[in-house]
């Protein structure tokens, strides 16, 4: 009570200050160097690679008919769901070409429940991602998402999926993105190549016969209305034509519980046929010219149609594809990109499909060497098949490094789930991957050398080449091709042009 307001200063001024920081070091203990017994001057010895591990798969099947194919992966803390539908851009066939891909594109983009934005909202709240689309074969709606916040997770990915809103103003915004996407696929070299090829190896009258990339035309997009879409979804996308692939730590009983309670409302539907007729091979060494005046370098693809996949050695024709032009150290790409120095990048590639599968040859090469790249891609397959067959060195070389991989193979559960998709898609036995290791592992030589007479076909070539007519048609005429003829970015023709027949 007598405390004046001096006393309160000089009290304030003693002790409320900055105060002090005190460090207090304690001297180190004295450290010895521990004598080496490595010799580095010798490189590490390899040791033996271990073999992969694939987890065991479990099946289930919900009342609605919905199949459910189940990995447990212990200590990983995500959840990998991913659910899909025998649809695909082969369900365009009969309908309207770029159909599956739009309608897929919009089942994220609202439910009736929610709006698109409340959906992101809600997916950064659960840690979780969210996608849709369509392949060749198939649809599917994918999830990845963490253990504590599986449940609502899940509720949320039953939403999307069983009450997809198909709002009016999102169609029109994607599909406007659609058509700008065509248009920009008929300015890109690689994919102008890739939209008209399948109708030239499969003819129109094919599933598969649609442009590669599954954007369909831009009239045909065109005339897309909301209510097609609906009928995509009310035709494909069913519990009875759904199998969802989850890879997470759960149990199996636990895990179905869950889902049976989303999805149990979600009622069964009448389901299309989908046709994918076994096409006889066209004759080879037809090119089908696309015209990019000013363009600085040539798109050069050839192919023609193998087998389905599956119905030969997957592990087999692998090892033949990478020799040839799998892999960066393939004669393909060893020859125009590093001995001549044409082209950046070189190869081969199959692309999957439930029928018969393009095998592909691509280099994008400078323009005045595009005839001498043709001359060269043709060389390397007829060597391949004659006087240079795949050698003991190029196979073991790839086997090794075949093997070598593999333990790294499945580190993820979304690589498992990848995997496990193949086993839906493909119908390959469950214990597949386990057993592809071994598989990898018994290939031999042998077996690499008769599937190379069986799938290399030289003869059977067709070639898609997209560059500055004006520069490279004097030389390709030079080629001895059967036909040259002169296609736009959706097929059509513009133009047989005379060729000279080699005798």
């Amino acid at each position: 009570a007598d405390a004046t307001a001096d006393d309160i200063r000089k009290v304030c001024q003693k002790w409320l200050t900055e105060g002090k920081f005190t460090l207090i070091c304690t001297p180190f203990p004295e450290y010895s160097t521990t004598p080496s017994t490595v010799d580095r001057t010798r490189i590490p010895e390899l040791t033996e690679t271990k073999p992969s591990e694939f987890p065991t798969l479990e099946r289930g099947k919900l009342k609605n008919g919905m199949h459910v194919v189940f990995a447990k992966r212990e200590g990983v803390p995500t959840v990998v769901m991913n659910m899909l539908f025998d649809a695909g851009y082969a369900s365009d066939y009969g309908n309207t070409a770029g159909r599956a891909a739009l309608a897929m594109g919009m089942l994220d983009e609202g439910t009736k429940n929610m709006s698109s934005l409340e959906i992101n909202e809600q997916l950064q709240l659960l840690g979780a991602s969210l996608g849709s689309g369509s392949s060749l074969d198939n649809s599917s709606v994918s999830m990845t998402t963490l253990k504590p916040t599986f449940d609502a997770s899940l509720d949320l990915y039953a939403d999307v999926i069983m009450h997809p809103a198909f709002p009016e103003n999102e169609f029109e915004r994607l599909r406007d993105q659609q058509i700008a996407g065509i248009q920009r696929e008929k300015a890109t070299p690689i994919q102008m190549a890739l939209r008209v090829m399948p109708m030239f190896l499969y003819g129109e009258d094919h599933a598969y016969g649609l442009p590669l990339t599954g954007s369909g035309y831009e009239e045909t997009v065109e005339q897309l209305t909301r209510e097609d879409l609906v009928g995509f979804y009310e035709d494909w996308i069913r519990p009875n034509n759904a199998t969802l692939i989850v890879v997470g730590e759960f149990e199996m009983d636990e895990l179905m519980e869950k889902l049976e309670a989303r999805f149990s409302e979600w009622g069964k539907g009448t389901v299309p046929t989908k046709t994918i007729a076994t096409v006889d091979v066209k004759e080879g060494n037809t090119l089908y010219l696309l015209d990019r005046p000013e363009s600085q370098q040539s798109i050069i693809i050839a192919g023609y149609l193998t087998e389905p996949y599956g119905a030969v050695s997957e592990v087999g024709m692998d090892a033949m594809n990478n020799v040839l032009g799998g892999s960066f150290i393939s004669r393909l790409n060893m020859n125009l990109r590093e001995d001549k120095h044409w082209a950046y990048g070189a190869g081969t590639f199959i692309p999957n499909a439930k029928g018969q599968r393009p095998y592909l040859a691509y280099a994008p090469v400078q323009t005045d060497k595009t005839k001498e790249s043709v001359e060269e891609i043709r060389k390397e397959y007829n060597l391949f098949v004659g006087d240079k067959p795949i050698t003991e060195e190029e196979f073991e070389k790839d086997q090794s490094n075949s093997i070598m991989q593999l333990p790294g193979s499945w580190e993820t559960n979304s690589a498992v789930a990848g995997s496990i998709a193949e086993i839906v898609t493909y119908g390959l036995s469950d214990d597949y991957f386990k057993k592809y290791d071994q598989i990898v592992r018994d290939l031999t030589l042998d077996d690499v050398h008769e599937l190379s007479q069986e799938l290399v076909k030289p003869g059977e070539l067709n070639w898609f080449i997209v560059g500055d007519k004006s520069k490279i048609l004097p030389g390709l005429q030079e080629l001895g091709f059967k036909e040259i003829i002169l296609v736009d970015g959706d097929g059509n023709e513009l133009e047989r042009i005379k060729t000279v027949i080699r005798p």
